[in-house]
């Protein structure tokens, strides 16, 4: 038999290899392990800036030479270090903030292991400057191959100021896998502004080979920081911050409206204890909790600052501390998710002239002012009605809005005295609805118009089911889906599907009341909503409403169209479940304008 298996030790000579266990050189193993912490030169200075905010600097430079890697300095005005602390500052593990491991359960100081300092200078020539007075300052020296310092005294203002030159020179397999120097440096910048971002309070510059590149100066908030590091000034205007505390923890969100939507998650952050974290568990939560609030395909911008006891969150689990371990992550999720749920149902609706940004108390819902000018939806988007819905209204029913005869003679519909004179003036596209009301022209998408008007039925009542005359079988493709049916039976049940399973596979016995939709169609729909997590309902709501809804090019008399209309108007949350407006508004002076009238 001929061995195929491809020979991975090809061009090594295993024969000759001394196999017995050494001890590496210290330094040989200091440059391994410094490899965990310096990776690159932003690296560097995240490391240096948790130092400086450590320390309580208030005005903080980042200053870099060729991306980095020639020269890599932190510049702070804190409390700075004298001369025995700078002489064990740079050694492995020495560190002012904890002193045993059970330290680690109250640590609130970003850096804490002692581990930065004594990485870069195995693998960077370091050189810090720090006075504690202003009169007295020392310098130090050390680098690759030294096993002491070199001390000395010198002049400086009160702080610290620590530079590594040279980074990897003495390791060029490493220096060889970095990226441009263009690159690098623009690591370098979003490592300053993931530091900027949860302290507003403090002033932060970032100069690159002699020109300053970015001046954040001290802002009121964070949502001021955020627009400040990441929008431009007039977007800041649709950002919302958010307050909600939950056992243990507390949360503020800072997020924008659908005006900022993106097409992906790049200004999406998420803080722990005022760090940076990957966490796709809470980043997931600011997108459910948002969900029906934007377009189909978008995403929002924003951040969430988690502010939680040490004692409930491991730290230590990354060598960069990008990781966060908490004792009950469903908890954090949960406060996110249902904050910003109620906070845009709030948001659409309140007056738009007196809304505000707010704190929410998860355990009794409540919301109070904490941030004036932040805007609701409607009034950001210039798409409110230019009148209210009657006094005392009841909540209306979805309605069956039946296609008419398309052929049939255009008629303009009376003018209907529930909304003070508002009239169909037309129809434009197969789509759109023209409503006159006033000295404003109200354009009404027929079909998100009927969507949102069913959704909101279908989430106030149970939904009606309907027994199948021959179950539909169905398999699913793997355990994951299996455990899903299982747990969520009586969920699925409350939305109007009937799950059963039999030796070999799953069946449906009943689905909503019209379900219009083909055998495949249907257990797809069903089985994505797996991923909908909490907003499972509101997912499925979405669907039948989506489904039932008159659809584009469907022909509505005038008077199913004004009753429509009506109904539309009243809406308290003018968006359909995908997040598109209902309508917008073109006014009698735009149209005057836009034709030269004025």
């Amino acid at each position: 038999m001929v061995d195929t298996a491809p020979d991975r030790t090809k061009g090594l000579d295993l024969r000759n290899r001394d196999h017995r266990i050494q001890l590496l050189p210290p330094e040989e193993a200091r440059k391994i392990a410094a490899g965990e912490v310096i990776d690159r030169p932003a690296a560097l200075v995240r490391e240096f800036l948790d130092n400086a905010i450590d320390a309580g600097g208030e005005q903080i430079e980042v200053l870099i030479e060729e991306g980095g890697g020639r020269r890599t300095e932190v510049i702070d005005d804190g409390a700075g270090m004298g001369r025995d602390d700078l002489g064990l500052c740079w050694l492995t593990h020495a560190t002012s903030k904890i002193r045993s491991l059970d330290d680690l359960a109250s640590a609130e100081t970003l850096g804490f292991r002692g581990e930065a300092l004594a990485a870069a200078a195995a693998v960077a020539r370091l050189e810090i400057l720090t006075s504690t007075d202003g009169r007295e300052a020392w310098q130090l020296e050390v680098g690759p191959g030294k096993t002491e310092p070199r001390i000395e005294q010198a002049r400086r203002k009160k702080g610290t100021s620590v530079r590594a030159l040279g980074l990897f020179d003495t390791i060029p397999a490493r220096k060889r896998f970095l990226k441009r120097e263009g690159t690098e440096a623009l690591l370098c910048r979003q490592a300053l502004i993931d530091k900027a971002l949860v302290l507003p309070e403090r002033s932060f510059r970032f100069t690159q080979d002699g020109k300053l590149k970015t001046w954040l100066p001290a802002v009121p908030g964070l949502k001021e920081r955020f627009t400040q590091c990441l929008l431009d000034s007039p977007e800041g205007n649709f950002l919302h911050e958010i307050q909600a505390v939950g056992a243990g923890f507390s949360v503020t969100l800072v997020i924008g409206g659908p005006e900022l939507y993106r097409n992906d998650r790049r200004q999406q952050y998420v803080f722990a204890n005022r760090r940076r974290i990957q966490d796709y568990g809470l980043l997931q939560a600011l997108e459910y909790g948002v969900q029906g609030w934007f377009p189909n395909g978008t995403h929002p911008v924003g951040a969430v600052y988690v502010e939680i006891d040490p004692a409930l969150a491991d730290f230590n689990i990354h060598p960069a501390k990008r990781e966060v371990r908490f004792a009950d992550p469903g908890a954090i999720h949960h406060v996110i998710t249902q904050t910003l749920r109620d906070f845009t149902h709030h948001a659409g609706n309140s007056n738009p002239a007196h809304q505000t940004a707010s704190v929410y108390n998860p355990a009794g819902g409540e919301y109070g002012d904490r941030h004036a000018g932040a805007l609701a939806i409607a009034a950001l988007l210039d798409q409110k009605p230019a009148f209210a819905p009657l006094p005392g209204r009841d909540a209306v029913e979805p309605t069956a809005y039946q296609a008419g005869d398309r052929d049939r003679s255009f008629a303009v519909a009376e003018a209907s005295p529930q909304y003070g004179g508002i009239r169909l003036a037309g129809r434009v596209f197969d789509l759109f609805l023209l409503v006159e009301a006033g000295d404003k022209l109200l354009i009404i998408d027929q079909h998100a118009a009927h969507e949102r008007i069913l959704y909101n039925a279908f989430l106030s009542k149970p939904i009606p089911k309907q027994e199948l005359l021959v179950p539909l079988p169905f398999s699913t493709a793997g355990a994951d889906e299996d455990r899903f049916l299982s747990s969520h039976r009586e969920d699925l049940a409350r939305l109007g599907i009937i799950i059963e399973e039999d030796e070999d596979n799953w069946r449906i016995a009943a689905l909503p009341a019209n379900w219009k939709l083909g055998d495949a169609e249907t257990v797809k729909e069903i089985l994505e909503l797996r991923t909908a997590g909490e907003n499972m309902a509101e997912r499925w709501a979405a669907t039948l409403s989506c489904h039932a809804a008159i659809k584009d090019g469907d022909y509505l008399d005038d008077s199913a169209a004004l009753a429509l209309a009506e109904e539309a108007l009243s809406l308290p949350q003018p968006r359909c479940p995908h997040g598109r407006p209902v309508w917008t508004t073109l006014t009698k002076e735009n149209l005057y304008r836009a034709v030269h009238r004025l």
